[in-house]
């Protein structure tokens, strides 16, 4: 029902679907939600569809928005993230007082956060970057919800999202993350994880299909069955319906008449960004977003059929096998990516004094976000284990599946090679996981490679400090 005169606890302001679904959320929960849209009819629609669902106050200028809200007023912006955001934000900080809580519940890039909670500091503002993982249902049904910002602002703004928020266990998934702009943060580097991991779901997909000659129905039972074990997550599941889903229009399987180009919104850009800037390497994430950018090339990829393939390898023989090796090989892989998305994590928190606890995002990740699944309890407990864990690899459990899945990981990888079929995301992770695990590698003649060239100086692994060889005198070697 709608009011006039009622003091709502919350304000929604951007009322498309993510929006309009977590506004009646909220009012599902018993809060009297104060909606705001820059097209009224927008809320109005809002209000004739779900109006019946809880109490809200229809509201049309910012000034009657505002003026509906409890003190300290609560404002959620879900609108696109650039300078539609900033143009909401400044045009709510216009008429906030001090105290107030501007929460941005978009996909933000987190220095826009950082940037953004500086400048509402300034003004007396507490602003909150928050994000929201499980797209429409989750924003309806429960979310996972990483909220960053002021500490003192959680108090008031935690209850309503905790609320709202999905539960695992009865433990809800959301908890404040850290300070300006580690939710967005965090939030970035989930949708890198959510990047590689459906990567590698489509090469297990693609190998099932031209390795083995599945059809896709048959490749959904495969998926059906996966997800009954250690895979068992929100993808692998959704996976096995898309493969069943048949085409009403040609009776084919619906996933044989989508084009193979996957589009991008740009969260996954920024991790492989953020990640080259603090020097950690997300190899498997990286690949699943250059494999999304090669898939668009469509006018290259139509000029280069017919290119050799080479006739190295004949197809597996025996299915059943192969089609475990690909399992473990997915699992694997997974865990690797997921390892390189926690380092990220822990060198954004160092690099910007946020104190993120590893734990604590993987309870939030277990409900309500796109890339929950079963193991997050695994990553829970081996960092509740080892806060100061220095890979998520070398946790016993981790370590064990890998050691389990090692041989087949590396049968997959050799015959995708052969056999033409592109697998980037499986390959890079096996070469992360080979390249950390080995004793020696070649970067040694790297470095003397650029100390030959640009006098950039080495160490060595007999003495301390840093040395630089005269390559162009008598060779000798001098302390730089």
């Amino acid at each position: 029902m709608t009011s006039s005169s009622a003091i709502a606890q919350i304000g929604v302001t951007g009322l498309a679907v993510m929006g309009s679904n977590i506004a009646r959320n909220f009012a599902r929960h018993g809060y009297t939600v104060a909606l705001h849209n820059r097209s009224v009819a927008k809320t109005d629609a809002l209000l004739d569809a779900h109006g019946d669902e809880g109490e809200f106050v229809r509201t049309e200028t910012i000034e009657e928005f505002v003026g509906a809200l409890e003190k300290p007023r609560r404002v959620l912006i879900m609108v696109k993230a650039g300078e539609a955001t900033d143009a909401v934000i400044e045009e709510l900080a216009a008429v906030m007082e001090p105290g107030d809580i501007i929460i941005d519940g978009g996909n933000a890039l987190y220095t826009d956060t950082i940037r953004r909670e500086a400048a509402m500091k300034a003004r007396g503002l507490n602003f909150v970057g928050a994000g929201i993982s499980g797209g429409e249902e989750g924003a309806l049904n429960g979310p996972a919800i990483m909220p960053g910002g002021p500490k003192e602002s959680y108090e008031s703004l935690g209850p309503l999202l905790e609320s709202i928020s999905a539960k695992v266990d009865g433990v809800p998934c959301c908890t404040h993350i850290g300070p300006d702009g580690s939710g967005h943060f965090v939030k970035m580097v989930h949708n890198g994880i959510e990047y590689a991991d459906m990567q590698l779901i489509g090469e297990a997909y693609h190998l099932l299909r031209d390795a083995l000659g599945f059809d896709a129905a048959r490749i959904a039972e495969v998926f059906t069955e996966w997800n009954s074990g250690d895979l068992e997550s929100y993808l692998v599941e959704i996976t096995a319906q898309v493969l069943q889903q048949v085409d009403t229009k040609t009776g084919k399987p619906l996933v044989d008449v989508i084009v193979d180009a996957a589009e991008q919104k740009g969260t996954g850009r920024w991790t492989v960004k953020s990640a080259l800037d603090l020097g950690v390497p997300v190899t498997g994430i990286a690949e699943a977003v250059f494999a999304r950018a090669l898939s668009g090339s469509r006018g290259q990829r139509k000029a280069a059929q017919g290119l050799a393939s080479g006739t190295l390898a004949e197809k597996p023989t025996d299915a059943a096998r192969f089609t475990e090796d690909i399992r473990r090989a997915l699992y694997a892989s997974k865990i690797v990516a997921y390892a390189q998305g926690f380092d990220q994590i822990a060198a954004g928190s160092a690099e910007y004094d946020w104190n993120l606890r590893p734990g604590d995002l993987a309870t939030i990740w277990r409900g309500g976000c796109i890339i929950r699944a079963r193991f997050l309890n695994r990553i829970k407990d081996a960092y509740e284990e080892n806060p100061e864990l220095p890979s998520l690899i070398l946790a016993p459990y981790f370590r064990e599946a890998i050691e389990q899945a090692v041989d087949s990981w590396r049968r997959v990888v050799s015959a995708a090679v052969q056999l033409g079929i592109p697998v980037p995301a499986f390959a890079s992770s096996l070469s992360y996981y080979d390249a950390l695990r080995a004793e020696r590698l070649p970067a040694a003649l790297t470095q003397a490679q650029r100390d030959f060239f640009g006098a950039h100086t080495y160490e060595r692994v007999d003495a301390d400090g840093k040395f630089h060889t005269l390559w162009s005198g008598d060779r000798s070697e001098i302390a730089a």
